[in-house]
């Protein structure tokens, strides 16, 4: 059913009786703050409603209309508006059986396709679950962004997208989201998408995302996305359940829709009371973060960074055979800095052979411990090497054998207080076929979750990980990489060693170090800020601390330094560093600036939340974002024009009730 049907349909259903009996549900609620609509007149007692193949159910901010056959979705608006939130599935569902309505839910099969379909109002949205009783079937819906009125689709790919559904470049398949399908897990950085409708949105929330893609085509020059899902009885996947929420159409409302579900469901963790179970986390307020090579690892090279003027920062370093000695350690603990190693629970290689301390484990990890495909073979870890080591298998052993504790003993022997665990919270999870530690997707997420809690637990260590999904972060203090929209591009670029540097010289390698200028297509997908929306902040600013993957620092792409030290200060996010003693000569001064101007706005804004997010101009160059009730308001110029005082290129914060304080990062010296 398009949209011009759904239209058809409800004008005259206005004008007859509804049909059937109607049942009390449980009443919608009122989704309050920055980009959403609350229930108009919403009454306490809301019906659903069978009518002519339709079951009506009412939501906040009006009545979703579910079609049974085909279970396309409109949505009657409380102010008169007419809404289509999903086209009919894409696949014929055959004829559907009798509807039953309970207390708060109605349902019904559709026997042809072996699926099972509940209805029902949740806390003003609308939640359809679908169970599918053939294995290995798949269901491809909802089909979203088919209304007309439909303007821009919002993606969580990093930090987040707003794309227009109708732009060109946006909708071809070489360089845009036409043809491309992104894993809710592995891809996305929370299980969500979002639409632009008019004077409404709408959002889109899977909250077991398992098992479920989101793909785009580009139909009659239009974005459109659609969730495919597979049931599964092995993968735990045999319920497939998505929430319909009305909203207005700010960018970042299906992120504050998301933020309203986490906390209902009681899965969101605030850095305030992480603070409170370690401290020690309250020191990434106001922090840069740096991975350090050579003598920014040693106690004098901390000596120059706070002769410099870094107040604080988080300093790692790599797994490469050098960590930061006891004695670097203690001195970056006395200027009040966090330290943490590079360590991955994730790969394992002959220890003859490996080529990375972090491969290297104890008889029988390896290779007893591999991940195996369904065909037996071993399924080969990073870059080929080795194997990818099953979070099921380390559990199983836990209790008998010690190896990740006694790993991370081992890593912080030296007095660290904080841990980087590489793609323990990223979201591509594994299915293991190995008789003696079988695993599904979801029992991987748990265990992974399982060994993070363990490490983060109170007066434990500052725990981050790479990319994390939203998912990870009840256990985690700071991620690297949610805030990186990471486009196709970036990983042939990357495997480029003439162009991205490699792993030489062994104390300030290529691909940490090396100036790279991105293709002009990778800039704009990535880096262009009129595209760029603060959807993980909006949901999760106040849980845990975002930053830039550790390869693409700041350091990394010069000709996007201002953008990107612009972007920071507007999301209240820190910048990702790369340190060794030439780049504290050459670019220390710069940073200490930069971090001068941040600290104290991270130190009163970091654990509150993103409650305010808008464009000023209609170009997208001026931006503005506000943080908390009137605790920090900070306005950004991506453009080549002023914006009334702002010139171009800077950023203004104001915190409280103070006069605002503007940053130029073009206008601080080099040296």
């Amino acid at each position: 059913m398009d949209s011009m049907t759904f239209r058809q349909f409800v004008r005259p259903r206005r004008r007859r009786a509804a049909v059937a009996a109607a049942l009390v549900v449980t009443g919608a609620g009122t989704l309050c703050g920055v980009g959403f609509s609350p229930a108009a007149g919403a009454s306490a007692r809301p019906e659903i409603r069978l009518h002519d193949g339709y079951v009506g159910i009412p939501v906040a901010g009006g009545t979703a209309e579910v079609r049974t056959d085909s279970l396309a979705v409109g949505l009657s608006a409380a102010d008169g508006g007419e809404l289509t939130l999903s086209a009919p599935a894409a696949e014929p569902l055959g004829r559907p059986g009798t509807v039953e309505v309970g207390r708060n839910s109605a349902s019904w099969t559709l026997p042809e396709r072996g699926l099972t379909v509940t209805a029902a109002a949740e806390q003003g949205r609308l939640r359809v679950t679908v169970h599918g009783a053939k294995d290995g079937s798949t269901l491809s819906w909802p089909v979203t962004g088919t209304d007309p009125a439909a303007s821009q689709v919002q993606l969580p790919r990093g930090e987040g997208l707003g794309v227009p559904v109708a732009d060109q470049w946006w909708n071809s398949a070489s360089t845009g989201l036409a043809g491309h399908t992104y894993d809710l897990t592995a891809d996305l950085t929370m299980p969500l998408w979002g639409y632009t409708l008019g004077s409404h949105g709408v959002s889109y929330l899977v909250p077991q995302p398992i098992g479920t893609s989101l793909g785009f085509a580009s139909d009659g020059r239009r974005l459109h996305g659609t969730g495919v899902h597979t049931f599964s009885e092995r993968a735990a996947t045999t319920d497939y359940s998505v929430t319909f929420a009305l909203t207005d159409p700010s960018p970042v409302a299906p992120a504050l829709d998301y933020r309203r579900w986490l906390t209902d469901h009681g899965q969101l963790v605030t850095l305030t009371s992480k603070i409170a179970a370690n401290p020690e986390v309250g020191k990434l307020l106001g922090a840069f973060h740096a991975y350090t090579w050579g003598a920014a690892r040693t106690a004098q090279g901390v000596a120059r960074m706070q002769a410099l003027g870094l107040s604080r920062m988080w300093l790692g370093y790599d797994a490469d055979g050098q960590p930061m000695d006891a004695q670097a350690v203690a001195a970056a603990k006395r200027a009040g800095y966090l330290v943490g190693p590079y360590d991955s629970f994730a790969n394992g290689q002959d220890p003859r052979t490996s080529d990375a301390p972090t491969s290297s484990w104890p008889s029988p990890v390896y290779p007893d411990y591999c991940v195996r495909n369904q065909d037996g073979t071993v399924k080969a870890g990073f870059h080929d090497r080795g194997c990818y080591l099953g979070s099921r298998a380390f559990e199983q052993s836990a209790a008998g054998r010690r190896y990740l504790a006694d790993r991370t003993a081992q890593m912080t022997a030296n007095g660290a207080t904080s841990y980087f665990l590489d793609v323990d919270a990223a979201g591509e999870l594994y299915d293991d076929y190995s008789s003696a530690h079988p695993m599904n997707q979801s029992q991987d997420q748990a265990d992974r979750l399982a060994r993070m809690r363990r490490l983060s637990g109170p007066d434990r260590l500052v725990l981050g990980s790479e990319s994390a999904g939203s998912w990870a972060s009840p256990v985690l203090a700071f991620s690297h990489g949610s805030s990186t929209p990471v486009a196709d591009g970036l990983w042939p670029l990357e495997r480029d060693k003439a162009v991205w540097g490699g792993y030489a010289p062994a104390g300030a390698p290529g691909t940490f170090f090396k100036p790279v200028t991105l293709p002009p297509d990778l800039t704009k997908a990535m880096f262009d800020p009129a595209y760029r929306i603060p959807l993980y902040e909006t949901a999760l600013h106040d849980s845990q601390v975002n930053l830039d993957r550790w390869e693409l620092s700041y350091g990394k792409l010069p000709a996007l330094q201002t953008d990107r030290a612009l972007l920071a200060m507007l999301y209240n996010t820190p910048l990702n560093l790369v340190l060794d003693g030439p780049a504290l000569t050459a670019q220390g001064r710069q940073l200490a600036e930069l971090q001068r101007y941040f600290a104290p706005l991270h130190q009163a804004a970091g654990t509150q939340p993103m409650t305010g997010f808008r464009w000023l101009t209609p170009d997208h160059q001026v931006q503005r974002t506000t943080f908390g009730s009137g605790v920090l308001q900070v306005t950004a110029n991506f453009g080549s024009t002023a914006y009334g005082s702002l010139p171009p290129g800077c950023v203004d914060a104001k915190l409280g009730g103070k006069q605002p304080q503007r940053l130029c990062p073009s206008t601080l010296p080099a040296r």
